[in-house]
């Protein structure tokens, strides 16, 4: 069993949602980012790692000023693969690494073979593709596969039965269903059909479904927590540390909520 799987089923063994944060690699410093990601690792049931880019089209405002900051202070995704290697030697946590599908193509050492092996080599679990549809996927997903790294794609309210079995079908580890169609970032309710999306990814697969884009508190999360597998925050966790706040206080209660 993956990192990925075992996290989730003792999750589910403990009778809560799995607690999933996300942080942009290199923010809110180069230097600082490291501390940042361990304070969230003593919370995380899957730490999900953002790989910056330039042109972020799923990301709210939050997330996009994070990685404007990231990459203007050097971040490279050769740093990043070093973090996530970092992290593994400290925790057994799943490392997910998020990324458009952009720094894959372009990526100099070696385009999407080389990003995948070099992820893998890292010591990440797996790999979340935003904007990179799994019928595009012929050559990623084989790859994926073959480092034994899992692939995760997304599902939205208006996707269709029809687009979630394809979808599903592609994903390894869990499948993301976001709760909006729009942008990341932090709201104060979830909306109703995000239940109904989460029970018709379920008639299609038997993979754990993560719920994310808006959880912001204890409050949302705990919505979130009754009916899905995982519970996905970022925005509101970079809002804390942008602001000066207690990034670890903020997940220590949002894991508090995810128990059933």
């Amino acid at each position: 069993m993956s990192r990925i799987a075992s996290a989730f089923a003792r999750a589910r063994a403990e009778n809560r949602a799995a607690f999933v944060p996300y942080l942009t690699a290199g923010f809110p410093s180069r230097r600082e980012y490291l501390d940042h990601a361990r304070t969230l690792l003593r919370h995380a049931d899957v730490l999900e790692v953002g790989l910056p880019y330039s042109d972020p089209l799923g990301d709210g405002p939050t997330i996009q000023q994070a990685g404007e900051t990231a990459l203007r202070d050097g971040t490279t995704p050769r740093e990043v693969f070093s973090w996530i290697e970092t992290l593994r030697a400290e925790s057994d946590a799943p490392l997910v690494l998020m990324s458009y599908y952009n720094p894959i193509y372009c990526y100099q050492g070696g385009g999407e073979r080389g990003f995948v092996r070099d992820l893998a080599a890292a010591g990440a679990d797996g790999l979340i593709l935003p904007d990179l549809p799994p019928d595009e996927a012929e050559t990623l997903i084989p790859e994926a596969r073959a480092h034994d790294l899992d692939t995760v794609f997304l599902v939205a309210p208006t996707s269709t039965q029809a687009r979630i079995a394809r979808v599903t079908e592609a994903c390894r580890g869990f499948v993301y269903a976001v709760s909006v169609t729009g942008v990341t970032g932090a709201r104060d309710q979830v909306g109703a059909e995000v239940a109904d999306l989460v029970s018709r990814v379920r008639q299609a697969s038997d993979l754990p479904v993560a719920v994310g884009f808006g959880v912001s508190s204890g409050a949302t999360a705990r919505q979130v927590a009754a009916f899905a597998d995982g519970v996905v925050v970022g925005s509101a966790l970079i809002r804390a540390i942008q602001d000066g706040g207690d990034a670890g206080a903020l997940a220590a209660e949002i894991r508090a909520a995810c128990q059933r």
